[in-house]
């Protein structure tokens, strides 16, 4: 038996699709949003600012992970330096002062630290550049925390080169954000960190966050 398509059913035919098209579109807008609902995945829009952090070159320890149970991270992101000054020996009586600015590519966390919190700069310039081997165009991944309420970088430790916005210690530090700074969330990474230099120090903070867990499942 043959079906002749009469002008109602094609009309039914033509919404159906509509209407299967729509739901398929709504799915991935939906899938769309759910992936960039990872705390590292910020969407920033730059000023054309330049944010001045302060070197705070007495702290002894300074990177991705400092502090014997960690501290948090006030700002961390990865950009291109721009400009980089010769290194001053007179500036400062207590260390080595080499100015330099990086021009931000994208930022992966910024804490909420009132008046004092990362507003958008695009710019971010601060003097602690000596003996990170750094040059002008390198790309770099920089990490953040504060003091007294400020911003601050604690030294040459935290400005990491890297080749390239999907270098690997670039995908390491988000899920470390993402896990909300939970060394033990990245214990997977060890290894990552350690060919790096900074094994040791995730090593103490994973250290300390399982003996504080124990202490307080007891």
């Amino acid at each position: 038996m043959r079906f002749l398509k009469t002008p109602d059913t094609v009309y039914l035919s033509n919404h159906f699709i509509c209407k299967l098209l729509l739901a398929f579109a709504i799915l991935a807008i939906g899938t769309s949003c759910d992936a960039k609902r990872s705390k590292s995945d910020l969407e920033i829009v730059f000023t054309q600012d330049t944010l001045n952090v302060g070197y705070t070159y007495w702290w002894e320890e300074s990177g991705p992970f400092i502090g014997y149970c960690g501290k948090e991270y006030s700002l961390v992101f990865s950009g291109t330096i721009v400009n980089l000054e010769k290194a001053n020996y007179d500036a400062a009586p207590l260390y080595i002062s080499q100015k330099g600015t990086i021009a931000l590519d994208e930022v992966y966390k910024i804490k909420d630290m009132g008046n004092s919190s990362y507003a958008s700069q695009k710019f971010f310039t601060t003097d602690c550049f000596s003996n990170t081997n750094a040059s002008l165009g390198d790309k770099v991944l920089v990490y953040c925390y504060d003091y007294e309420g400020e911003l601050t970088i604690p030294g040459n430790s935290s400005i990491i080169k890297i080749k390239s916005m999907d270098h690997p210690l670039v995908g390491a530090t988000k899920r470390f954000i993402d896990a909300n700074e939970n060394p033990i969330e990245i214990k997977k990474d060890t290894t990552l960190w350690s060919a790096y230099g900074y094994g040791k120090e995730l090593t103490q903070l994973i250290r300390c966050k399982e003996n504080t867990e124990r202490i307080i499942s007891k």
